[in-house]
């Protein structure tokens, strides 16, 4: 019997006991896959962040810090860092586009009180308090609110009274570009909350904002490093096609970076079901809302939050009924059917419920993949659970592959070498993914074994002697998500 050694020469000869250690055949069970987030969003310029430079994020506090109070992408880490913490999660910060314009609003204050009250403003879903006493005009109410909302250093606005009419109150995004449009405003978000006797406000939603930052930028400071999930604020068209474009060369069999990115709008059923026409990448999720209070950017750090985290538990697990916590639902009236959530669902745009307190849930996740090359409707991609769980099957196989046959030599079924030689052929590679099919049938991600076997197809390349070539089937599991019954009763 010949045994191949990796490090112990065949020429040794000095007496003594030499053992090398291998781990070829040290992992029996499957392999972890790991699970690397990156947030992406604007920064200000008192964040102590290098601009385009991946930084791991630990806290808030240390968000705050690098990205500036207020600034988009310190409300995204706190948002996902609320939903979880325990994902290794990076940021990568951008400045302002230098073309870019802030998105403008207005509070238009009508009065005087008669009564002594409270006003709840809500901006970006974040409540800001003014307190208004019985005898205060417009123009002090104007003041009142500016000196409350500057006080709140947190928001993603500026505010300031008008310099001509002293009972407006004029506001301004933090950052230049295209999300400050999504900026909420709002009065009043729970049922037992009132404007005080002789006061009324007029809000002139945000505006006028243009010129995201390029995301290219970001793909070029990140190279080839791998990020498991891409969370993004930018849901411009331009920079979803440069998105698009990076995630699926990133999937790709050349560098199997396989990475989900994740979005959200805030629009109504029309202009979503728009959008999402717009879109065909079975690497990407956008979460659709109308008049939620959350911004965009941040519903889009909750969604990627609780899949990245659920999905590494169990990638072929459905994320329906997962709640994103933090998330403001939209008022009743505002909220879509369950026929326009179907539309919705079939124009690659994910769905949420909303429960008796409030809570937002997750109704189902889908890509934005819809057509195939041929423009036919094509369900392969669907779900967000199909891409994660054939994600996992591949980094396994390839995993397990190259683990176990790492320095081998090749030959066909049926050459007669020693058992400890390092030699591998198609039937022993074929038996080798039979029982990684085992074992992911074990943990719940494929079925139908027979199916398996039959159809896998592992045999020597004609043209390369050193290559093999496989066709490898699984049927991935599904996800329960419809229970249709009948009932047909007696009298």
């Amino acid at each position: 019997m010949a045994i191949s050694f990796n490090q112990i020469p065949i020429n040794l000869r000095v007496p003594g006991a030499y053992i090398e250690i291998s781990n070829e055949k040290a992992n029996r069970g499957l392999n972890a896959y790991p699970t690397r987030v990156l947030v992406i969003g604007q920064k200000l310029a008192s964040g102590t962040a290098a601009s385009n430079t991946p930084l791991l994020i630990t806290s808030i506090a240390q968000a705050i810090a690098y990205f500036g109070q207020g600034s988009q992408l310190a409300h995204m880490l706190e948002r996902f860092k609320t939903a979880n913490s325990f994902l290794e999660v990076w940021a990568i910060a951008q400045a302002d586009n230098g073309a870019g314009v802030a998105a403008t609003g207005k509070i238009a204050v009508t009065g005087p009180a008669s009564a002594a009250g409270t006003i709840n403003l809500y901006i970006a879903g974040r409540q800001v308090q003014v307190a208004v006493a019985a005898t205060n005009t417009a123009a002090q109410v104007a003041t009142a609110i500016a000196a409350a909302i500057t006080a709140q250093t947190s928001l993603p606005i500026t505010a300031a009274v008008n310099g001509v009419n002293n009972f407006e109150v004029d506001l301004t995004a933090r950052h230049k570009g295209l999300n400050g449009n999504d900026i909420d405003l709002r009065v009043n978000y729970h049922q037992d909350e009132k404007l005080p006797a002789g006061i009324t406000l007029t809000l002139t939603a945000m505006s006028g904002g243009t010129a995201n930052p390029d995301i290219a930028d970001v793909f070029a400071a990140i190279g080839d490093d791998w990020y498991t999930a891409f969370v993004c604020a930018y849901n411009d068209s331009s920079n979803l096609v440069k998105l698009e474009t990076e995630m699926a060369e990133r999937f790709g069999p050349l560098k199997m970076l396989e990475g989900h990115y994740y979005i959200a709008y805030s629009a109504s059923h029309a202009n979503l079901v728009t959008k999402g026409q717009g879109r065909n990448s079975p690497q990407g999720s956008a979460l659709g809302a109308y008049k939620s209070p959350t911004p965009p950017y941040e519903m889009a750090a909750l969604l990627g939050a609780v899949c990245a985290y659920n999905l590494q538990i169990d990638p072929a697990r459905p994320v329906q009924r997962l709640p994103l916590p933090g998330m403001m639902a939209p008022s009743i009236v505002d909220r879509f059917t369950l026929e326009e959530r179907n539309i919705l669902l079939h124009n690659g745009i994910s769905t949420f419920i909303v429960g008796a307190d409030g809570t937002v849930y997750l109704e189902r996740v889908v890509t934005s993949y819809r057509l195939n090359p041929a423009g036919v409707d094509d369900p392969s991609y669907l779900d967000i659970e199909s891409m994660h769980t054939l994600a996992y099957l591949r980094y396994d196989t390839r995993t397990a592959i190259l683990q176990r046959f790492p320095r081998y030599k090749l030959a066909n079924d049926g050459t007669n070498f020693g058992e400890g030689q390092a030699i591998v052929t198609p039937s022993i590679i074929r038996n080798f993914l039979i029982s990684r099919f085992k074992l992911w049938e074990e943990v719940g991600l494929v079925e139908n074994f027979e199916q398996f076997k039959t159809d896998l197809l592992v045999e020597r390349n004609v043209t390369d002697p050193n290559r093999v070539d496989a066709i490898i089937p699984p049927d991935i599991i599904n996800q329960f998500r419809v229970f249709a019954g009948k009932v047909e009763f007696y009298l």
